[in-house]
């Protein structure tokens, strides 16, 4: 058997060599039956990277966040995890400088400083911290995430001047809570007259 082998090996070798080699590797090729081409035949399997919304008509924050504007530093995680949390650099730093940033507006960078003054260092750099997980990458998008909740927030905590409708609106009702009070309080103080009257014919 070995000897038939042989031969068709030293036979294949001196007619093709290439032909050989590539029939060999296609037959013990080994390919596992969950992998990503598998699996997801119709998919791309490169990486990615969609291109930025479109800026929103009224200046607002579109959740975009350039990676190539902060400076992200990773280092040990505290608390229990096991040896993992002495191996491998968890908690993640992310800090961008916010009057030098061109993805947020002025109107944004101001409510920034004023609403987060906690947040920010002396240099001007906005900073999260995350070590919520033990994995680095999702710390990292959860700290990302914490900054356009946080940038969202601040833009929603512009106050506009109150419409006329919605003035006289909370006119009325809050005469109608006094007047319900006022209620209230006469039925009480009329059975607690009465209670006495009571008291007085016995």
């Amino acid at each position: 058997m070995n000897k038939i082998l042989n031969n068709c090996i030293r036979s294949s070798l001196s007619s093709n060599g290439n032909t050989f080699f590539s029939t060999l590797s296609r037959h013990y090729s080994y390919k596992s039956d969950i992998s990503l081409d598998v699996l997801y035949p119709q998919s791309r399997q490169t990486i990615f990277t969609p291109p930025p919304p479109p800026p929103k008509a009224n200046n607002k924050f579109n959740g975009y966040i350039p990676i190539n504007q902060l400076k992200i530093t990773y280092s040990r995680s505290s608390g229990p995890g096991g040896q993992n949390v002495n191996c491998v650099d968890t908690k993640v730093d992310i800090r961008f400088h916010v009057a030098s940033v061109d993805w947020l507006s002025d109107e944004t960078k101001k409510l920034l400083v004023e609403k987060q003054r906690g947040r920010i260092t002396k240099d001007g750099y906005f900073v999260i911290k995350n070590d919520a997980t033990r994995f680095q990458q999702t710390n990292l998008a959860d700290g990302l995430e914490a900054i356009r909740n946080i940038i969202r927030k601040v833009e929603q905590s512009t106050q506009s001047e109150p419409s006329p409708e919605s003035v006289e609106r909370h006119r009325r009702n809050h005469e109608k809570a006094t007047r319900e009070r006022l209620m209230i309080k006469r039925q009480r103080s009329m059975t607690k007259a009465d209670r006495r009257g009571n008291d007085t014919i016995v």
